[in-house]
């Protein structure tokens, strides 16, 4: 099966390493051979391994050993190998030999990163605070001062281009409670206001909705983006799904912590979604055409975005363990996602541990990756989240099994066939009943 596994040029250096080590696992388990009673006992139906499986070959421990202690030292800042995040689009390594002027430029600036930063890896939140605030700023207050329509329209394409990292740096914000450090807590803490609205998020609207919404309930009954009533591969559903975030999340959420007593968090998220919508309504009577390209179409792209991304990571929910981390959300080693999205692939990983550093993903997966496979996790390679939905709502999961990267003997002994009926079943609806039945006391 390791025919179908692609090593796409652009993927992260830890992305590529990962992958090249599943890709290693999924060769060792073919080289012993079938089973020895050839008839597939050794896995169950979700693709979990049973409790004899494990390591699968002494090449293997050696493989993965290695592979940890590379990866952590590309993030141990006292490491001769450390490597800081600084682009997005290509790691330090790769850009080879620079000319003497440029390499002191870009070690000066590396160095003034470390210093801004909380966390030295990161010295790409910096570049990217510096990209935004000469481009997606300046470019909405000419809009203001003097507009036309070419300018709207590129202004938009522009400001999509950004929302996965702005929103994905964002991410590490609001779970970090900032990224940069104590020196510049004041920035930390205004630029979301400033840069919020033109990248299309409400203000404070994310940290509420995610960190004390999402992740309290994790993808169960009571999570107002939960996927287990839906059949996940239903256009209509996933239409129905998307609605109700579109026009009624600003009721829906301060309901939310209504219902759970918490009048504070409520009365919070009320008052940033509406002031939210306050200041649309301002800048559309200060000039309307500007607002609908700074404000009204980054809202628009950036909900359904939001919810395309979350019915990604969470279509495919196991019926017999539903309210697992392991088998209620996957792991994508991508290039849009890991390279451009700071490891927003590694969703399992985050969920297991939302305050892990997102550097850390790869290493902490690698890990503990006998444990995903004993749970039955799913791993996923060349495909992003925009793209498992479509593929899911085309109902093409053979594509979705070529796109599988088994781990555990137990999945890489399945057929390609029998991978693409166990994603299907995972993407079944589930009844009140059978909620009630698997989450107990959470679906009361």
């Amino acid at each position: 099966m390791d025919k179908y596994i692609v090593h796409d040029k652009e993927l992260s250096k830890a992305d590529a390493l990962v992958l090249k080590t599943l890709e290693a696992d999924i060769k060792d388990v073919a080289a012993k051979g079938p089973v020895a009673n050839g008839n597939g006992d050794t896995k169950a139906a979700n693709g979990s391994a049973d409790s004899a499986d494990g390591i699968i070959s002494e090449d293997e421990v050696i493989r993965d050993e290695a592979a940890l202690s590379t990866l952590t030292s590309w993030n141990d800042p006292t490491s001769a190998n450390f490597e800081p995040a600084v682009f997005n689009t290509w790691d330090l390594s790769s850009l080879g030999k620079l000319p003497p002027v440029l390499d002191r430029l870009l070690k000066s600036y590396i160095e003034l990163g470390k210093s801004i930063v909380r966390v030295e890896t990161d010295v790409v939140f910096v570049t990217h605070l510096i990209l935004y605030f000469t481009t997606s700023v300046p470019s909405a207050l000419w809009l203001f001062h003097h507009f036309s329509w070419w300018h709207g329209v590129m202004h938009t394409v522009m400001q999509v281009s950004f929302t996965g990292g702005y929103t994905l740096m964002m991410h590490q914000h609001i779970h970090g409670r900032g990224v940069l450090n104590k020196s510049y807590a004041w920035f930390d803490l205004i630029f979301p206001y400033v840069l919020d609205p033109l990248m299309g998020h409400t203000w404070n609207s994310y940290f509420y909705h995610h960190v004390k919404h999402h992740h309290v309930e994790g993808n169960g009954p009571d999570d107002l983006s939960s996927t287990i009533r839906h059949q996940r591969d239903s256009l209509l559903h996933f239409l129905q799904y998307v609605g109700r975030f579109y026009f009624f999340i600003w009721f829906d959420l301060p309901g939310y912590f209504l219902r759970k007593n918490r009048p504070i968090l409520a009365a919070k998220a009320a008052f940033w979604e509406f002031s939210s919508y306050a200041l649309q309504y301002t800048m559309w009577k200060l000039n309307w055409r500007a607002a609908i390209f700074v404000f009204l179409l980054p809202l628009v792209i950036m909900r359904f975005g939001l919810m395309i991304g979350n019915w990604g990571q969470h279509a495919l929910v196991d019926r017999d363990e539903p309210d697992s981390d392991y088998r209620s959300s996957i792991t994508l080693i991508d290039v849009p996602s890991n390279r451009y999205c700071f490891n927003d692939g590694y969703h399992t990983s985050h969920h297991l541990n939302p305050l892990r550093h997102w550097r850390d993903h790869p290493a902490a997966f690698l890990k503990a990756k006998h444990t995903y496979a004993s749970n039955g996790a799913l791993v996923f390679h060349n495909i992003d989240y925009l793209m498992m939905t479509v593929t899911l709502l085309r109902k093409d999961y053979m594509h979705l099994a070529k796109c599988m990267v088994p781990i555990g003997e137990a999945q890489i002994r399945m057929t390609l066939e029998e991978r693409a009926e166990m994603l299907k079943r995972h993407t079944t609806a589930f009844t009140e009943e059978e909620i009630k039945a698997k989450y107990g006391k959470k679906a009361e």
